[in-house]
C-alpha cells in the first residue's frame, strides 16, 4: 500500500509543479488535500508517510473513527456537506471546515466554536456550475456572505471552495472555475491577506483548476485509486 500510494503521489507532485509552472506559481504555493474517504486509516498513515500533510473526508461519522485512530499527524479537512447536527462533533474533529454553506451553517459553527474556546478556520462552499444537485452559495450571495461570516469572532474565514461541473467540456470548467477566481479576488479585497485559500480542482480537474487560479486541490483517486482498491 505504501509504495502505491507513494508513487501515485510523487505522479501528483509532478503534474501540480507543471501547472503552477504553466500559472505563473511556485509548486510549493499549492495546498493538496488528499481525500480518504471509504479509504482505511492505514492507507492515511501511509501517505502522511509519504509526505502528505492534509487529509481530507468528507463524513464526520466515518472521519471521527480514523482521526481517533492516527490523531494530528496531519491537518484534517472536512470537505463533505455538514449537517447542522453534525457541526457540533466537525469543531472538535477538524482543523478546518471547507464546506460552509448557509449563514445558518456559519452561525452554529461560530457558536460550538466559541463553546469550545477554538477558533475554526472555514471556507465558503460556492455552487459554481449552478447545478441543481450540488451544495453551495449562489454566486450572487458570496459578497454579503463574506462580509457576514467575517464578523463571526470563533470563525477564521480563509477564503473559497467549490466543485467542478460534471462535465468533459473543459470550456464549461475552466468558466466554472474562473468565476469563482474572480469571488476569490472579491473575497481578499473585503476578508483581507487571511482569506488566502481557493479549494477547487479534484483529481480528474486539478491542473485546470490550478491554471485557473487555485491554490488547494482536493485529491482522492489519482492519490489512493478507486474506492477499496489499496
Amino acid at each position: 500500500m505504501y509504495e502505491y500510494i507513494k508513487a501515485n503521489w510523487e505522479n501528483i507532485q509532478s503534474r501540480v509543479a507543471l501547472a503552477a509552472q504553466r500559472a505563473g506559481k511556485k509548486p510549493e504555493e499549492i495546498t493538496v488535500v488528499a481525500v480518504s474517504k471509504l479509504f482505511p486509516a492505514e492507507a492515511i498513515r501511509a501517505a502522511v508517510e509519504s509526505g502528505i500533510a492534509d487529509i481530507g473526508e468528507s463524513r464526520v461519522q466515518e472521519a471521527e473513527e480514523k482521526i481517533k485512530s492516527l490523531g494530528g499527524i496531519a491537518r484534517w479537512h472536512m470537505i463533505g456537506h455538514l449537517q447542522s447536527n453534525k457541526a457540533k462533533r466537525a469543531i472538535e474533529l477538524f482543523d478546518m471546515i471547507q464546506s460552509v454553506d448557509s449563514l445558518k451553517l456559519a452561525q452554529l459553527i461560530n457558536q460550538y466554536a466559541a463553546d469550545a474556546n477554538k477558533k475554526i478556520e472555514c471556507l465558503l462552499e460556492i455552487n459554481c456550475s449552478g447545478e441543481k444537485s450540488k451544495y453551495g452559495l449562489e454566486p450572487q450571495e458570496v459578497t454579503s456572505m463574506i462580509a457576514e461570516v467575517s464578523s463571526l469572532n470563533n470563525i477564521g474565514l480563509s477564503g473559497l471552495m467549490t466543485v467542478g461541473p460534471l462535465t468533459d467540456d473543459d470550456y464549461a470548467i475552466r468558466k466554472a472555475f474562473a468565476s469563482t477566481a474572480g469571488l476569490f479576488q472579491k473575497g481578499k479585497q473585503i476578508a483581507g491577506e487571511s482569506f488566502r485559500y481557493l479549494s477547487m480542482g479534484m483529481s480528474s480537474d486539478f491542473e485546470t483548476a490550478i491554471e485557473e487560479g487555485s491554490n488547494m486541490v482536493r485529491i482522492g483517486t489519482a492519490i489512493f485509486g478507486e474506492r477499496g482498491t489499496t
